[in-house]
Parts: structure tokens; sequence; C-alpha cells
């Protein structure tokens, strides 16, 4: 029986809402039930061509459901059991997964070029975007594409987990390392923004500034945690200076992709302050800086992918904060959508409103 996906028919082209055949599982693999899936800027990428994989493609790469079938060998999870969506499963065997960064292996993607499934209506084969293929009613992929839920929170919320969260909380925690008593500025307050907002709180920083080009997000922001808001300008620097003393953030966490606000948010830290970047960003987002501020400023820029995060490791740290009211999920979610309600999320997020909009199956 058909199910109904969103199919990215060639880069550029609109999303259209079809009816795929999925296979059975075979051996190793895992068939889920979607329950929500996340509209998230990379899946965005992916229709404009600056994230490239085959097409066509289904797309969405956040979500969370319930196994229906498994497939010969699988033995981590059984049908009726609550999974999150893992897009970049870590191989264990190549140099980066030896190193303990399993964020950057090398094989993570190696399933995204495979055939996934079929268009019910003319038999073209179809490949999973970022290896999950979430915007679908039901989804088959490998077993190490998913992790138990945990227990006690709802899987619409769950899906959330699979990338806004993992990214927004792991660039805090591992890639900025947050102190507490330190100040944090998060520039884009989208989903992974709102998420690295309140990871910002739960390490104990002490200011928070939110930077966005929307100020009807400012209320949004303050709830997940900012204690200050600034509207983006070319002042956007100086203000934030004239919140921490003069002095600069000692961290700031780029969650837009664009090469101003990186240079905005590296020129937003103090001497010796870190600025993480999460969002993705064309190749022709050339950012510059001079050998002499490099050496004056003393400042660290880091590339963040997927919050430098083990979604194995960090799912139950975070389930513990979710159950004890430290971290929200509902509070990223913007907008509650079906799945025909995609291309307008996409709209959405390209006005730059809202935070994260959830298909809810």
């Amino acid at each position: 029986m058909a199910v109904r996906a969103a199919v990215l028919s060639a880069v550029d082209a609109p999303l259209e809402i079809t009816g795929i055949d999925l296979p059975e599982p075979g051996p190793g693999k895992v068939r889920v039930r979607l329950a929500a899936a996340g509209v998230c800027h990379s899946d965005l990428s992916l229709t404009n061509g600056t994230m490239r994989l085959p097409v066509p493609a289904v797309l969405g790469h956040e979500g969370a459901g319930t196994v229906v079938s498994v497939g010969e060998g699988v033995t981590r999870v059984a049908p009726g059991d609550g999974v999150v969506l893992n897009w970049a499963p870590s191989c264990g065997a190549c140099p980066a997964c030896a190193r303990g960064e399993v964020w950057l292996c090398a094989d993570a993607l190696s399933g995204a070029a495979a055939v996934h499934a079929h268009r019910a209506d003319d038999g073209t084969a179809l490949h999973p975007g970022l290896n999950v293929a979430a915007f679908a009613e039901e989804t088959v992929v490998p077993a190490s594409c998913v992790l138990p839920a945990p227990d006690g929170v709802p899987l619409t919320d769950a899906a959330l987990l699979g990338c806004a969260v993992l990214t927004g909380y792991g660039a805090v925690h591992h890639c900025a390392r947050v102190e507490p008593g330190e100040s944090v500025a998060v520039f884009g307050v989208g989903g992974v923004g709102l998420a690295a907002l309140q990871a910002a709180r739960i390490a104990g920083a002490a200011t928070i500034v939110a930077v966005d080009v929307s100020p009807e997000k400012e209320q949004l922001a303050r709830g997940a945690g900012a204690t200050e808001y600034v509207v983006a300008s070319d002042a956007t620097a100086r203000e934030i200076r004239s919140l921490t003393g003069k002095q600069g953030v000692d961290v700031a966490v780029e969650c837009v992709g664009r090469a101003t606000t990186i240079r905005t948010a590296w020129e937003s830290t103090r001497r010796g302050g870190r600025t993480a970047v999460v969002g993705i960003g064309g190749k022709d987002q050339q950012v510059t800086f001079n050998a002499l501020e490099i050496f004056h400023w003393g400042r660290t820029l880091s590339g963040c992918v997927y919050g430098n995060s083990d979604p194995a490791r960090d799912l139950p740290v975070l389930a513990g904060h979710i159950r004890s009211g430290r971290l929200d999920l509902g509070a990223l979610v913007t907008e509650r959508i079906a799945l025909d309600g995609i291309p307008a999320a996409f709209d959405t997020m390209l006005a730059g409103r809202g935070g994260r909009a959830l298909v809810v199956f």
C-alpha cells in the first residue's frame, strides 16, 4: 500500500506530495510509522542545492515514530517500540570514529545514495534525503538509523531531538563548552537557535543575547532563555559589546550560515572569545579576516557539525533535562502542520519568521 511523502524531483523543483511504494524491511532494516517530523533548514538546503544529494529523493531527516516491522537480524528494536530517527549514524570504523568524533563520520551519509522507495504512479526510484526520508507517513531505514525514544517524552516532541535539539544543545555544551557565569550570544532564532538558547540557560550562562532580523521573535527568544534581544543591523557587534561592559560575549553561536553573520558573531566575542558556526552556508559565502586581527584578538572560530553530538550518548542526557523541566521541546515549535504544509513552511523559513514547523502525522 502506498504512503504519502514529500518528494524533491530535482534541485530547485517544487516539492511534491505524492504516493510512494516502500519495500518491506530487508535484513538489518526497520520500518517506522512517523508520528512527527521537523522542518529543518537543512531540508531547504537540499532543495536549492546548497547541500548535494541524489535526486529524486524523499526529504526530511528530523523525526520520531513507532516501529512497524523489522527485517532479519534486527534485535535492538521491535514492532511497537518508539524510536527517534538518527540521520547521521556513525560507522564506528573510520578515522573520525576512532578518534571519538562520531559527528564527523566519513560514512554517515553512505545510505543516502541507495534506492529507498519508488513513486507509486510511475515507479521512479527515490533516494532517502539525509538517510531517513522522514517527510513520509512511513519510512524504511537501517537499524543504525533508529534510537530508542526517551521514556515519558511524547513522540511528536521527540522528533525534535533528531536534529534541532542535538545540534543546538551540542553547540553550546560540546563545541563552545559554555561554563556557568559566561555570556553567550545566539545568532538566528529558529529551531536550532531556540534550542541553543535553552542550552545556554541550562549551562548556567549569566547573560544570554538572542540576535535575529525579526523584532517579532523577541518574546519567543526570551521564553527560551534570552536575557537580552538585539535586532540584527550593522551595529549588532557594537550593541552586544555595550551589553557586556564593552568586552563582548564569551561565546557566540551562529545558526544562520551567512558570511556577514559569521563575521559579526566573531566580532561580538571578547578578546579570546569562542564562536561556534552551526549554520550551513553556500560556497559563495566568503568570510574574510586579516592576519593582524587574528593575532590581536586571540579568538577561536570553530565549525560545528550536528552539535558535535553523539546521539546514543546525548539522548539520555537530553531526556533527563526534559523530564526535569529544564528543556521545553514544545517551546521550539511555532507551527504544527500537515505533510502538504511543508512548502509553505519553507517559505516561512525563507522569510525569517517563526521557530520550528512540525509535521504531525
